[in-house]
């Protein structure tokens, strides 16, 4: 059984038009970093709720929750989140779900995290919750994004940065514009091209590395034959250890 919940709204912080986080209040149980959760809110007149999986953003020993979401134009769950208030309640599943957690990552020289959009989210838990972290000599953290404003969660990453002294290493993209701190273009396109390679400094190899994939289904499974048809990489299973493990994010 995995019931519903009341969890209390402490905060909305609407950080674009279509972008926000949402910090919530809730006695769910223990999670793990890089699990994600569900929503849930009565559609207006209906007596079906709408729900959706949503990661967490925070630590697994903080104290509140903190959710990170795309406004889609036409989302009945996304518009309704967006316009709660404080002291409002929405739906949320007393226990998490998901496998896309350290403890089903192999030992690796280097592990490699990539994100686009909110899928940064399960990556700043991970992060921020700094457990079976020492195993690994290298961590990159790569997040793509269209637009630079699109970077919300940077500041944090620069912190998690300073944090793991230079066990962390970060590189934004963006893909619609120019901007003078992050590479330019899609995932698949500055894999193929080494670019992000070169920039960071580390060789992806299938005998030193661990990739992480979460995001648009649509980099994932690029991301993914590419990898696997140019670096010999493969789909890591409980049974079969691989180098790719991977999470779609809607």
């Amino acid at each position: 059984m995995n019931p519903w919940i009341n969890a209390e709204v402490l905060k909305i912080k609407k950080w674009t038009k279509s972008l926000f986080s949402i910090f919530l209040k809730a006695p769910i149980s223990n999670f793990q970093a890089g699990q994600f959760t569900k929503l849930a809110l009565y559609e207006t007149n209906e007596k079906k709720k709408i729900q959706r999986a949503y990661s967490f953003v925070n630590a697994p020993s903080s104290q509140n929750l903190e959710i990170y979401i795309i406004r889609i134009p036409n989302g009945k769950l996304s518009n309704l989140l967006y316009n709660l208030k404080v002291g409002d309640n929405v739906f949320i599943k007393k226990h998490a779900f998901g496998f896309f957690i350290l403890n089903e990552i192999p030992n690796c020289e280097t592990l490699w995290m990539f994100a686009t959009g909110t899928a940064i989210g399960p990556y700043c838990s991970i992060l921020q919750e700094g457990k079976d972290i020492k195993r690994f000599k290298n961590i990159v953290l790569v997040h793509a994004v269209r637009y630079k404003n699109e970077l919300i969660y940077l500041p944090l990453m620069k912190e998690l940065n300073t944090k793991y002294n230079g066990k962390l290493k970060i590189q934004t993209i963006v893909s619609r514009e120019k901007d003078k701190n992050s590479l330019l273009g899609r995932i698949p396109f500055l894999l193929k091209n080494k670019i992000i390679e070169n920039k960071i400094g580390l060789d992806i190899h299938c005998d030193n590395s661990h990739i992480m994939l979460c995001g648009n289904p649509l980099m994932v499974k690029e991301t993914y034959f590419l990898l696997n048809k140019e670096r010999n990489m493969t789909k890591h299973l409980r049974k079969k250890n691989g180098q790719i493990t991977m999470e779609n994010y809607w």
